[in-house]
């Protein structure tokens, strides 16, 4: 059975058909979702997924892009009242920091970045980063606020296998998405091969990177089981191995004893 460590499944682009997109995922051999709540709005919608399927789970955090939006005393109170009273709750993600998207000045970023990490360590919470042309700061910070303490998920990782080293010399899982199916994706398939089993995870960012032959259309969490293919050719093991190791990892990070 397949585990989805990030998806957005509570996004607006399944509004029209959002049980037949979980239904679809169940059919994929889909058992367990991890869905992301990263901001004032998608936090409550994230938390009522969770109510409503068993085996759909919670990350909530502040997303670097919407970081100057966050009032960050009153919001990281929410966040650590959601993570330690309802059991659904995982991790602290996604957060991070963004350089891509110029919606939240690097300082602002940088200060929720470190206080969520704070959070994570006095809750003992792991973490969901996300990384977008900030890998030299999303080290530095990780390294200085000892994230390793807790550890975590790198979301999508699209860095070289210097950093992968890194980060998981600090203690975290590296992510794949649909970008390591991709035709031209060198580097993504030259990390995953490199990554220990025991570490590697994949995930759909669902509705976003919709990985190959769906390419350009709207990601779903049945299409974790593409990335998982590619995974298990890549590593020269079967789709059930590569299913039954990040589903284990994925519980184990995340907690998840069912």
């Amino acid at each position: 059975m397949l585990f989805d460590t990030h998806a957005h499944l509570d996004s607006h682009k399944f509004d029209s058909e959002r049980d037949e997109v979980i239904e679809r995922a169940l059919a994929a051999g889909v058992d367990t979702i991890v869905n992301i709540g990263f901001n004032r709005e998608t936090i409550p919608t994230t938390m009522a997924l969770t109510e409503k399927y068993p085996f759909i789970y919670a990350a909530v955090g502040w997303h670097p892009t919407d970081a100057v939006d966050m009032k960050l005393e009153e919001d990281l109170a929410w966040i650590e009242r959601l993570c330690t009273t309802h059991p659904k709750v995982v991790a602290i993600g996604e957060i991070g920091l963004d350089y891509y998207w110029d919606t939240s000045p690097k300082d602002v970023q940088q200060t929720v970045f470190r206080e969520q990490i704070r959070l994570a360590r006095r809750i003992g919470k792991p973490i969901v980063i996300h990384n977008r042309d900030a890998h030299e700061d999303i080290v530095k910070l990780l390294k200085e606020e000892r994230a390793s303490e807790v550890g975590g998920i790198m979301h999508c990782f699209s860095g070289s296998w210097e950093t992968a080293q890194i980060c998981l010399d600090m203690n975290f899982h590296i992510s794949f998405g649909g970008p390591v199916t991709f035709k031209n994706a060198r580097v993504p398939k030259e990390v995953l091969e490199r990554v220990p089993l025991d570490r590697l995870l994949i995930e759909t960012d669902a509705p976003y990177l919709t990985p190959h032959p769906h390419r350009g259309k709207r990601n779903e969490s049945a299409y974790v089981r593409l990335i998982a293919e590619t995974a298990a050719e890549i590593k020269g093991v079967s789709l059930e191995e590569i299913a039954k190791i990040t589903g284990d990892n994925a519980r184990r990070c995340f907690g998840i004893t069912r």
